[in-house]
């Protein structure tokens, strides 16, 4: 959609037909959740625990060093870096990870964390505090002025 300037310095118009093109010819983002870890499912996940205890200990890993880090902690089951690049894409279809970018200059580096584990409520309620919650209030007032 060039006009006939020499030099390309102007651009013409763009047709509802150049945007179709431009907006298809994308490629769309991959589905992590269809991904296919190559091993048996029980291995898989006991690689991807294994990983997200090597992550979750030395903080957010770049890709190189969440190799380094695995290779020294031993994770049995790792074929090869591409092999462990694929678990990890795994593990976020799966809501294990996440993966953050930090933008430095011109570059960006990609960092690999686990995701904030919620806190866990060590209090156990009792059936009557369950009953006392499920009341309404207004039936306490009835109560209250029927025994005066």
């Amino acid at each position: 959609m060039w006009s006939s300037v020499r030099g390309g310095a102007s651009r013409a118009p763009m047709s509802s037909g150049s945007m179709f093109v431009r907006y298809f010819s994308r490629k769309r983002a991959e589905n992590v959740r269809k991904i296919n870890p190559k091993v048996p499912p029980q291995e898989a996940y006991s690689i991807a625990r294994s990983l997200h205890d090597v992550i979750r200990l030395h903080g957010p890993l770049t890709i190189p060093n969440t190799w380094t880090h695995a290779l020294e902690a031993g994770v049995s089951g790792l074929q090869s870096k591409t092999h462990m690049k694929l678990m990890l894409k795994w593990m976020r279809g799966r809501k294990m990870l996440k993966l953050l970018c930090n933008q430095v200059g011109s570059s960006k580096k990609f960092f690999i964390s686990t995701l904030p584990e919620e806190p866990q409520d060590d209090r156990s309620t009792s059936t009557a505090e369950l009953n006392l919650q499920t009341e309404k209030p207004s039936s306490h007032l009835k109560a209250k002025r029927k025994i005066k």
